[in-house]
């Protein structure tokens, strides 16, 4: 049966399964590689099949090395490698970012990078965007094709958007179990031509005939993959035991009704979701596959009655908190194992401080600071004064002319300026917030919201005209540390 296919920034053309090499990882946990050249041969099948696009990341143990090695023993054969860089907190300058896309092009055995994804451990840190100024600039040198995020929340994605960073694609956890990316994911993605590539549609095979009607496991951390680890908590969090085998009941069922498998159903479900680009399902190369199972993912399509069942079950989940991404900055850190600092050797100050007797202040480098003498923060005690604060990140101004994307980068910079003398935004009491347009007040009230809405400090917004006709919007705040 044909394989259905998709296009991601006008010319890159990819299949709506994904092939996810992520299992590589786990596959080589135990300190063993892969050997290259017959994991590149169980590559084949799926090629063979037409599921020619597969997607890696530099830290998905030897996959990019497995796939460079399957391009150079078929020349002939397309494929599109999708890959991800994921650099340490901190890391932004420019050679580093052109170090980590060499590396790629290398490992990968490729002239240029297909889609490169990129990840950001936290948004306070604007580090992050210069990897994404600089990834764009090797982007127009011709070392990648397109720019893609992975994990990025909304109102993140929103700001490279508006900032002008060409963003084709965001991968995130998108499931039955996880609906987040439903909603105001989905909106601006269409509003922006960036479609989304779900993993996790299977749920690291808990929706599948497998976990059907079986028993609870009594330890987590003792199941047989990484994967499973990861969503048995996403099932927890979703209300436990009871309501998941309920859905996985109803996915049965729809499934003989169709006939065809759990795993086509849970993951059609999603890809049917205006906006979904394609669903990325794991394979263990030379270990298993299911390749002719995928392909019946195009045999058939969910009707009203499908839905209804589905959505009946569903009304007895809980919904997974916070947006796309979350789970890997907040708690609860829906991981396999924990808040994944551990990945990276440290995590540096966002912003530099500058010890003196009068107390602590924060830098963050704008041009405005040499010049007019002030800091970012001032920390003396327990208190930390943050400036007035705009979307200025060195000599750029984040998120164009949209108000609501200025006021997150502004909350970003200020969470960064607590962080660097110890605080958070949940240390804040006051804010106060300057509009050059009142029209405005919506936007950035519903930002300022999103963000402090659990804290409620004080705050204080009015209209007044901030200098500098870029800005938008200005805004201070005052701390107490516990």
């Amino acid at each position: 049966m044909p394989v259905e296919r998709t296009t991601l920034g006008g010319d890159l053309e990819i299949s709506r399964i994904l092939t996810g090499l992520w299992q590589i990882a786990d596959m080589e946990r135990d300190g063993r590689t892969l050997d290259p050249a017959a994991a590149a041969r169980a590559m084949e099948p799926y090629v063979d099949a037409g599921l020619t696009t597969f997607d890696m990341a530099d830290h998905y143990g030897s996959s990019e090395v497995i796939a460079g090695r399957f391009r150079t023993d078929h020349p002939g054969r397309p494929v599109e490698l999708l890959t991800k860089w994921v650099p340490d907190p901190g890391v932004g300058s420019r050679d580093e970012v052109r170090t980590a896309v060499e590396r790629a092009l290398e490992r990968t055995a490729s002239e240029v990078i297909d889609l490169l994804q990129f990840h950001a451990w936290r948004y306070s840190d604007p580090a992050w965007l210069d990897c994404m100024f600089e990834l764009d600039s090797l982007r127009r040198e011709g070392l990648i094709r397109h720019l893609g995020v992975t994990n990025f929340d909304t109102a993140h994605l929103a700001m490279l958007l508006h900032t002008g960073i060409p963003v084709v694609s965001n991968q995130v956890c998108f499931s039955l179990l996880d609906g987040r990316a439903r909603g105001s994911m989905l909106e601006l993605c269409a509003a922006h031509d960036v479609k989304v590539l779900a993993f996790g549609t299977l749920a690291g095979g808990l929706l599948t005939e497998r976990w059907l009607g079986a028993d609870e496991p009594g330890d987590i951390d003792g199941l047989e993959t990484w994967s499973q680890m990861k969503y048995a908590r996403f099932v927890d969090t979703a209300g436990g035991w009871a309501p998941y085998q309920r859905l996985l009941r109803a996915v049965k069922s729809v499934a003989d009704r169709h006939g065809v498998s759990m795993a086509n159903v849970a993951s059609r479900a999603v890809l049917e979701e205006p906006g979904v680009g394609g669903v990325i399902i794991g394979a263990r190369l030379g270990a298993s596959q299911h390749v002719q199972d995928n392909l019946r993912l195009f045999s058939f399509e969910l009707d009203e009655a499908d839905h209804g069942e589905l959505d009946e079950a569903l009304s007895g989940l809980e919904a997974i908190p916070g947006d796309c991404g979350d789970e890997y900055r907040t708690p609860p850190f829906l991981t396999a194992s924990g808040d994944l600092t551990h990945h990276f050797e440290s995590a540096p100050p966002p912003y530099p401080v500058r010890p003196d007797d009068r107390g602590d202040r924060v830098v963050s480098g704008t041009i405005w600071e040499e010049l007019a003498g002030f800091s970012r923060a001032v920390r003396r005690g327990d208190r930390v004064l943050v400036s007035g604060t705009t979307a200025t990140h060195r000599d750029r101004v984040i998120g164009g002319t949209d108000p609501a994307s200025q006021t997150h980068f502004i909350i970003d910079k200020i969470e960064g300026a607590l962080q660097a003398v110890g605080g958070s935004l949940d240390d804040v009491v006051r804010t106060r917030i300057y509009l050059r347009h009142e029209s405005d007040w919506e936007a950035v009230s519903r930002a300022h919201g999103a963000r402090f809405g659990r804290v409620a400090p004080a705050n204080t917004l009015v209209r007044a005209e901030p200098i500098g006709d870029e800005y938008r919007v200005e805004m201070e705040a005052e701390a107490m540390l516990p």
